[in-house]
């Protein structure tokens, strides 16, 4: 049987062709609260108080839930280092998972939004074996909405302020090679 520990490392650091995925750490506090309380990516998000010593803490806490593998957020950085965001798998259950927490800033290098959608739900499928995604949208986010659907999810309801949706493991599993064939340059999008 695989320990907590080795199955976290497995899942620490998630190489794509042109971006990689590491779970965020306290030293990331900075770069996430410049991200959440950035105006031009923040619109769509809860407000956020506080300060970046608050930002650390709360990564501090939850660096327990993902010890218990009950939450996993990650930075996405480009090949070179460079941080371009970060997006996060949370409310797990033994079937589901929910996606977001996601922002991608002026420094993601082209088809960012693809690669970092298909690393990131390959994680909750394939290594954390769940097989449907929940995600939620804001209504008034038309650009989020319009990906989520030619992503393939499925919109199940809505609210005033939201949009929900769901995304099957088996509607991944149908596209993912052809994601990653126009990841690869080996097809145009």
């Amino acid at each position: 049987m695989v320990s907590k520990m080795a199955a976290i490392k497995e899942l620490e650091l998630i190489e794509g062709p042109n971006l990689t995925l590491r779970l965020i750490q306290p030293k990331d506090a900075a770069f996430v609260y410049g991200l959440r309380t950035n105006s031009l990516y923040n619109k769509h998000l809860s407000a956020v108080r506080g300060t970046v010593e608050d930002q650390r803490r709360w990564i501090d806490a939850y660096k327990d839930r993902e010890a218990e593998r009950n939450e996993f957020y990650y930075l996405i950085e480009r090949k070179d280092g460079v941080p371009c965001g970060v997006v996060r798998l949370y409310d797990m259950d033994a079937d589901s998972f929910t996606w977001g927490s996601w922002i991608l800033d002026e420094n993601k290098p082209p088809k960012a939004a693809l690669e970092s959608a298909v690393l990131s739900f390959g994680i909750g499928f394939n290594a954390l074996d769940r097989k449907m995604a929940r995600v939620d949208v804001r209504t008034e986010n038309d650009r989020a909405q319009a990906f989520y659907q030619r992503f393939g999810m499925i919109e199940t309801h809505r609210t005033k302020s939201d949009i929900f949706f769901t995304y099957p493991r088996s509607q991944y599993q149908a596209d993912r090679e052809s994601y990653m064939m126009v990841l690869r340059g080996e097809v145009g999008v």
